[in-house]
């Protein structure tokens, strides 16, 4: 069988006569020694990245809902006012002293609802800087601009200057930022660089959540405590989580989170997913054997890591493209991890 013979390594000029560029079934033999063949390769296809964007409802033009609320706020308010401007009054009138000691207490608890209501607006704008982050890097995976994944990079640099971890990372994505072309590619450096070590103490955070209210759940007698100590460590959980992504949300932005945490929850099915992971872990026999405590408490612990890892994708600027998804089976690996490393350091 005879080998094909391959032409030694050549310099020649793409418009010089002699060379003919076009595929190889098209063009004859040339002569040898006369003419070079060019075949163009195909230019290949970049993969395009599934993006799992939240399904958008239909907002409605005129909300009753929202204009009752917030007449009875204004209702409320002016009722609170007149309460502590007859409140007043009636100190003058007892007593100078009193009056003055009643106004600037009113003063003082003025000055403190303001404070708490700007830095209300500042978390709840935080976090809507956070949800336009993720969409944008979503819309530029789709459509591979560079000047938008520049901006974005640039934002993601800005967002991130409140977390000192990140120092280094912001130094290299900085340094990066025109070597590359494609936009979906600057997306994907950014997330590299600035998310991966988030991502891990996020892993730790949710792993070491999980196994706290797995133990307590399951050595706890009554059912109130198990739920507090589930819903008080899924506030913890997602506050802790927040504050590691640079969101720092105020209380009403904590429940706007766990809202959209409850909602991703719902819409992607975890609750199956952990029924299906315990089912695997444990088996049909040996989950039957086991006592209902400690089944209560495993059950507990997977669904506040299922929660973790819900909150992870809501609270993340940046969706899942260039690293993957946390799964529980990965927080399983990392806590066996974990107490290996820690056997062999009590051995040394």
């Amino acid at each position: 069988m005879s080998r094909p013979q391959h032409r030694p390594p050549a310099a020649f000029r793409l418009d010089d006569t002699q060379v003919i560029i076009g595929p190889a079934e098209g063009v004859g033999r040339p002569p040898r020694g006369s003419a070079v063949l060019v075949t163009p390769e195909p230019w290949p296809s970049t993969p395009v990245t599934s993006i799992d964007s939240p399904i958008q409802l239909p907002r409605r033009s005129f909300r009753w809902g929202t204009l009752f609320w917030c007449a009875a706020g204004g209702l409320v308010l002016v009722s609170l006012g007149l309460a502590v401007t007859n409140l007043i009054e009636d100190l003058f009138s007892r007593s100078r002293g009193l009056g003055w000691i009643g106004l600037a207490l009113a003063i003082v608890a003025t000055i403190s609802l303001l404070a708490v209501g700007v830095r209300e607006a500042f978390g709840l704008l935080r976090l809507a800087t956070m949800e336009n982050l993720h969409r944008r890097a979503a819309d530029t995976i789709l459509s591979d601009d560079r000047t938008e994944g520049r901006a974005l990079a640039q934002d993601l640099i800005t967002h991130t200057r409140g977390i000192p971890r990140l120092a280094r990372a912001r130094t290299s994505l900085q340094g990066h930022l025109d070597d590359l072309i494609d936009g979906a590619d600057l997306v994907r450096l950014a997330e590299r660089e600035l998310m991966m070590p988030l991502d891990q103490e996020a892993r730790r955070l949710v792993g070491a959540a999980a196994k706290r209210v797995s133990v307590v759940t399951a050595i706890s007698s009554r059912a109130a405590i198990d739920m507090l100590v589930v819903f008080g460590s899924a506030l913890v959980l997602v506050r802790r989580l927040s504050l590691l992504y640079g969101v720092r949300p105020g209380t009403l932005g904590l429940i706007r989170l766990l809202r959209l945490v409850i909602s991703h929850l719902a819409m992607t099915g975890g609750l199956a997913a952990s029924d299906a992971l315990i089912q695997q872990i444990l088996g049909h026999g040996i989950a039957a054997k086991l006592s209902a405590r400690l089944g209560e408490g495993m059950l507990n612990g997977l669904l506040t890591a299922r929660l973790g890892l819900a909150a992870i994708e809501v609270i993340r600027p940046l969706p899942f493209t260039g690293l993957s998804r946390p799964t529980l089976r990965d927080l399983m690996s990392d806590a066996l991890r974990r107490r290996e490393d820690d056997e062999a350091s009590q051995q040394l």
